[in-house]
């Protein structure tokens, strides 16, 4: 009779062991489970927000479940290799927190410049690197259009669009760049009317003098819709080129009437050519 109430006792308790067990076991397993993603962009810049958004975009497009799962099936290795496919991270380590969350630290891809060429447009870094342009990455850097081949790159242009971003004047007057070719790369202004030849990206600093010169002393004068092309691309003059007119100034020969040009820009040879 005593080994019978014995044995009931150990079966009891082994019952009350496993039940334990499996309720420590799920308790377990729900501290197991990812709580929630939370995004770290190292070296912090105005593309914070922008990065965030794009890497909670594409993390929505990950096959697999995350939020929810259990920590243990979440392949990270994977998942680095997921978002390190798209060019705009450079690089992605993924890990887990104490508290269940998966950490997402990416390093993102910095754009410099958008580049409209024919029907595609794409950002590219300061290597020149290409990123596809999304909705969900769109940043506010400087526009150049143009057709670019394995000798006239993107990323050429790149002294002349930080030019102008360091110049306040500049800024405000270039709304987007042209690139037609390494030596002809032309700023089209806000103000509508004319666009500016700046040449390749040599001596700029001598090429903006020449441009402020030619607006202080002569587009007051002349007018603003004077001119179609004003180039400043050769050293030591500015060449103009008329809409309608199709007489050839120089300083070098003498008028029956003061040209402004001549009279007003005593440093810099001004010619006005016609559009040919």
């Amino acid at each position: 009779m005593v080994k019978k109430i014995l044995g009931w006792v150990i079966l009891v308790l082994l019952a009350g062991y496993v039940a334990f067990a499996a309720i420590w076991a799920y308790a377990e397993a729900a501290k197991n489970v990812c709580h929630g993603i939370d995004i770290d962009i190292v070296e912090g810049s105005t593309t914070d927000s922008v990065s965030r958004r794009g890497v909670m975009h594409e993390i929505k497009q990950y096959p697999e479940k995350l939020v929810g799962a259990q920590i243990p099936t979440i392949n990270t290795r994977k998942l680095e290799n997921y978002l390190k496919s798209f060019p705009q991270f450079e690089d992605v380590i993924c890990s887990f927190t104490t508290d269940g969350r998966l950490k997402v630290k990416v390093t993102p891809m910095v754009p410099e410049l958008r580049v409209f060429e024919d029907s595609a447009s794409y950002y590219i870094n300061k290597d020149g690197k290409r990123m596809a342009s999304k909705a969900s990455f769109f940043v506010d850097v400087p526009v150049v259009s143009g057709r670019f081949d394995k000798d006239f790159q993107p990323k050429d242009v790149l002294p002349v669009t930080r030019f102008i971003a360091s110049d306040p004047l500049l800024r405000q007057l270039v709304g987007m760049v042209r690139a037609e070719d390494a030596e002809n790369i032309l700023l089209v202004p806000r103000i509508h009317g004319h666009v500016i030849n700046f040449g390749d990206t040599t001596r700029l600093d001598e090429k903006k003098e020449a441009l402020m010169a030619m607006y202080r002393k002569v587009l007051p004068y002349k007018g603003w819709e004077e001119y179609d092309t004003i180039s400043v691309k050769y050293k030591g003059q500015v060449v103009a080129t008329r809409r309608n007119k199709g007489q050839r100034f120089n300083n070098n020969v003498e008028f029956e009437e003061t040209d402004m040009e001549e009279a007003t820009l005593p440093e810099v040879e001004l010619t006005a050519i016609n559009n040919e």
